[in-house]
């Protein structure tokens, strides 16, 4: 007789949650790192408000979710790195020619191709943005990509001499290699790629691009990080 395994069964549930359309969708939207209400996730997946509210309970109760309430509005968000990381790795996996079909217009053709110049992956520069800021850290000899994702002495050194504060105490990672869905090469996460996104959001290096996930290097960006790492203005435009 055999028995069940119950890592197998948790294994099967948790892949269960996420094997649905709109509860997919849900969690892609959450990526931003911010927290949405249920209306705002609805209109998103394109499905009614009372669809998307049994999904989020779902989701909730999964602990994929954490879920918060201000008045009327129920605000919802990750429950954490762990489950953004989980997301996006999830999300590289999907075939290019899936994630690249056909837009359906020119509002849809427009938002792809901002999501792919600059985006946020939960709380770290992910799109061409993400990896031309990686390849520079990379080329500067700041970061190393040999037998994983490790900044070096002198990388450490950067972050504090750019004004971006590091937790060097905390369990997160400092650095972990992010597989970028859109560009196929690994970007910079953990504890460095989230302080870096912070604060290129925080001096205005970077702004978002409408409500969702996409942003843009501003000129005050473009300069600041051609002085820091020799990026030629333009190049993440």
């Amino acid at each position: 007789m055999s028995t069940e395994d119950p890592q197998a069964a948790g294994l099967a549930a948790l892949a269960g949650l996420i094997a649905d359309r709109t509860r997919a969708a849900c969690l892609l939207a959450l990526l931003d790192g911010r927290a949405w209400t249920a209306g705002e996730l609805a209109r998103h997946a394109g499905v009614a408000p009372s669809t998307v509210s049994e999904h989020l309970d779902r989701l909730v109760s999964g602990g994929l979710l954490v879920q918060e309430r201000q008045g009327r509005h129920r605000y919802v968000r990750l429950a954490g790195a762990r489950v953004a990381q989980l997301v996006e790795d999830l999300a590289a996996q999907v075939p290019p020619a899936e994630v690249r079909r056909p837009p359906r217009g020119l509002r849809e053709a427009s938002a792809g191709a901002a999501m792919a110049r600059g985006r946020t992956c939960y709380d770290h520069l992910a799109g061409r943005l993400g990896i031309t800021v990686t390849d520079a850290l990379t080329g500067r000899g700041l970061l190393r990509q040999d037998t994983g994702f490790a900044l070096t002495e002198a990388g450490v050194e950067w972050f504090a001499s750019a004004g971006i504060p590091l937790d060097l105490s905390g369990r997160r990672p400092l650095a972990r290699a992010c597989l970028d869905w859109t560009e196929r090469r690994p970007h910079l996460a953990g504890a460095s790629g989230a302080a870096l996104c912070r604060r290129a959001l925080e001096a205005g290096w970077c702004e978002r691009v409408g409500s969702g996930r996409a942003v843009r290097i501003t000129p005050v960006g473009e300069q600041v990080l051609s002085d820091l790492l020799g990026i030629p203005s333009g190049a993440l435009r």
